[in-house]
């Protein structure tokens, strides 16, 4: 089923002032910044910072928590799916991987998470 927490990311309004807050105010280190993906880390904690997209979410959205699927994204979603989880989406592909988002029973977000192979 689950292996392990990928990464947890906050959706942002401004990557910019959401980075100085979180490696200013905070203390976070720096990661990695590419466009509107920044990623910061304290003590072994992993934070990925993500603008929102222009008419997607809005101050709606919030914290999601990605998990590493044990036996792989497509098993593991078949296996959730015969425990009563529904995936509303598709798999998402991306260059920097597949993603597969569901609701938890309180309806937040929640993903699994395969890198590229």
């Amino acid at each position: 089923m689950i292996e392990g927490v990928a990464n947890v990311w906050v959706p942002v309004e401004d990557t910019d002032r959401a980075l100085d807050f979180y490696q200013n105010s905070l203390g976070f280190s720096l990661v990695k910044r590419d466009g509107q993906w920044a990623e910061v880390e304290i003590g072994g904690l992993n934070i990925g910072l993500n603008g929102r997209e222009p008419g997607g979410a809005g101050s709606g959205g919030g914290t999601v928590i990605t998990f590493q699927p044990e036996a792989g994204l497509d098993a593991t979603i078949e296996d959730l799916k015969g425990r009563g989880v529904e995936f509303p989406a598709e798999v998402s592909d991306h260059e920097w991987g597949r993603v597969a988002t569901f609701k938890d029973s309180e309806g937040n977000d929640l993903q699994l998470y395969e890198p590229p192979s």
